[in-house]
């Protein structure tokens, strides 16, 4: 099988370096070059000329809900069966490929094993999709977020709810057994929980200690839902991969983190906020008036707060996170880019490196995220430039080319007529 020949493009190796006019090739399932001296084509050579397009690493997303599709209300992701919710997975693994993204770093979903399902007919070849570590559901205790029981109407919601140290054991054990890659905790309170809003910390730190222990103990991924200051901490303290949202912090949890940054990775999941408060979930009843009640204007300013701070001190930041409601579609998760830059005070580069290196590291793999040779060819082709425009990542619209292990995700490109090589080019 010859090798894939990327001409002319403009490379994004997300090392540091800049962006600059090249030569990519790949041969097998990764890179052999990038950049330098022009590529000597080869007469079984598929060469891609590339003039006018940007060529970066797939993107990650850092807090995949494989299975929320169009979700408005928690009955969306209680009621359907799991055959049907299968299904919405399989399209939500599919929009993230369209899009550009080859890597899904799991949060949760609405049954136990559908990202396992879908993660294992992906790497069978059976389904298109990204590279998945599968969430599961989220585990939660009595009276927190993802408790969905009532004594009068009592049922069971999207999560598994535990009490004490050995349920909590238990609950990961179980989740291990069924095969999810990524345990997902929900430490801290929420705004969409009235009961126990955000800076409220129901989970104990022995629930989360152990947690983590006995995820680690099967060699997977712990994280955590957590908001509060005390959350977070104990988060820190306990040996947890991976922060979702972390709006509050004080100097202790900030030095903390510091120390640990070398450990873990924080997804600020800004996407949610950001667009209620734009009035884009208005039409699903979440206006800004109700995002003022609430509290979702002080949410939103610690986050920019705490991670910025988090940012002036190297944290491995990643995007994504919690698209799939109605007002934010599965695909359009590159919008948090544009976010970074506002809200955070990254530059477009580094936000692109918190959606490729960073993903690639905290997907697990030392070989993935870069553009360099010797990495797994997962890349992506973008017909404009995100440096200059990071609404070209907004959705799958001008991802013109996926490429996910030296295999052909999506391609829109056209074959040149009449040429002896096979040569391809972005269509006029």
């Amino acid at each position: 099988m010859g090798r894939t020949v990327i001409r002319n493009a403009r490379l994004f190796p997300a090392t540091g370096a800049e962006a600059a006019i090249g030569d990519l090739v790949v041969e097998g399932e990764r890179i052999v070059s990038a950049g330098g001296a022009p590529a000597q084509i080869r007469g079984d050579d598929t060469v891609i000329e590339a003039a006018g397009l940007f060529c970066m690493p797939g993107m990650t997303e850092g807090h995949a809900h494989l299975s929320f599709e169009n979700v408005c209300a928690t009955e969306d992701l209680i009621t359907p069966s799991p055959e049907t919710q299968v299904f919405a997975a399989a399209r939500g693994a599919r929009a993230l490929i369209e899009a550009g993204f080859t890597s899904a770093y799991g949060a949760s979903e609405a049954k136990l094993k559908l990202a396992v399902a879908v993660r294992d007919e992906v790497n069978a070849g059976r389904l298109p999709g990204p590279r998945i570590r599968a969430g599961g559901l989220e585990i939660s205790v009595t009276g927190a977020m993802g408790d969905e029981s009532k004594a009068h109407n009592p049922r069971v919601g999207p999560s598994t709810i535990v009490d004490g140290v050995e349920e909590m054991r238990r609950a990961v054990r179980l989740h291990c057994r069924e095969g999810v890659d990524n345990i997902k905790l929900d430490v801290s309170g929420d705004p969409f929980y009235p009961s126990t809003p955000a800076h409220t910390t129901p989970m104990t730190f022995e629930e989360i200690r152990v947690a983590a222990e006995t995820a680690h103990a099967y060699g997977r991924k712990i994280n955590a839902h957590t908001r509060s200051i005390e959350g977070s901490k104990h988060c820190v303290r306990a040996g947890v991969d991976g922060l979702f949202h972390t709006e509050y912090a004080d100097a202790e949890l900030l030095d903390m983190m510091e120390e640990a940054k070398d450990r873990i990775f924080v997804v600020p999941t800004v996407g949610l906020f950001a667009q209620i408060m734009a009035g884009e979930a208005s039409a699903h009843g979440l206006t800004p008036e109700v995002g003022g009640y609430m509290n979702i204007p002080e949410l939103l300013e610690n986050s920019i707060r705490t991670h910025t701070e988090l940012r002036k001190r190297g944290i491995r930041h990643l995007i994504g996170g919690d698209y799939g409601f109605g007002w934010s579609q599965q695909g359009t998760q590159g919008r948090d880019l544009a976010f970074f830059v506002d809200h955070y005070g990254y530059s477009p580069a580094e936000a692109l490196a918190c959606a490729t290196r960073n993903g690639g590291m905290a997907m697990g793999y030392d070989d993935l995220g870069t553009l360099e040779a010797g990495k797994l060819a997962d890349l992506i082709l973008v017909d404009g430039d995100p440096l200059a425009d990071m609404s070209v990542l907004a959705g799958p619209q001008k991802v013109v080319f996926v490429m996910k292990g030296g295999a052909v995700q999506k391609s829109t490109l056209v074959a040149q007529a009449g040429a002896g090589t096979p040569v391809l080019q972005a269509a006029e």
